[in-house]
C-alpha cells in the first residue's frame, strides 16, 4: 500500500509520527485544504510528466498552474501528464497521493518556485487523504529535489 510505503520513508527520517491521515479524501488540493483546515496555496500538489526515459514529478503551489511556455523553454519538450495507470506504474503512487516520498528509484523530482511564499507547505505522503507539514528546506531534502524551477504562473498572472 502506497501509504505505507511514505511512512516507512518518514520513519526512516525520525518523523513518521508527523505524518497525518484523514477520514475523508484530501486528493484534490481543495479537499486536503478542508482536511487540514488551510489556504490551498499551500498544498504542495505533486504533477507527474512524461519524459524521454519515462516521468517526473514538480511539486508546485496549490493554485500555481504549468506554464506551458516556462516548462518547454526549461525541458525542451510539451508539457505532457502521465494517464492515472502511468503514474501508478512509473512513480508507484496512486492519483490523489502523488507525493515524492517512497517513490520508485531514478524518477526525477524539482520544486517550483510557487511554493516559496509559504513557511510550510503540505505535500500528500503516498494516500489519497494523506499529508504532512513541511519547511522548505525539509520538502527540498526529503523529496531529493534536483533544483528549484519556475515552470508555474499563478492566478494573477
Amino acid at each position: 500500500m502506497s501509504i505505507e510505503k511514505g511512512r516507512a520513508y518518514f520513519r526512516a527520517l525520525g518523523i513518521e509520527d508527523r505524518v497525518q491521515e484523514f477520514e475523508v479524501s484530501s486528493a484534490t488540493v481543495e479537499l486536503a485544504a478542508l482536511a487540514l483546515g488551510v489556504d490551498g496555496a499551500r498544498i504542495a500538489k505533486t504533477l507527474s510528466f512524461k519524459t524521454d526515459d519515462g516521468c517526473m514529478l514538480i511539486l508546485a503551489a496549490g493554485d500555481a498552474r504549468i506554464d506551458n511556455r516556462k516548462f518547454k523553454d526549461k525541458f525542451h519538450h510539451k508539457a505532457k501528464m502521465l494517464s492515472a495507470d502511468e503514474v501508478l506504474e512509473l512513480v508507484g503512487h496512486p492519483v490523489g497521493g502523488v507525493c515524492p516520498f517512497g517513490i520508485n528509484e531514478g524518477v526525477p523530482v524539482y520544486l517550483d518556485e510557487s511554493l516559496k511564499r509559504f513557511e510550510t507547505v503540505f505535500p500528500a505522503v503516498g494516500s489519497p487523504s494523506s499529508a504532512i507539514e513541511l519547511n522548505l528546506e525539509e520538502l527540498y531534502e526529503y523529496s531529493k529535489a534536483l533544483e528549484w524551477i519556475d515552470v508555474c504562473k499563478l492566478p494573477e498572472e
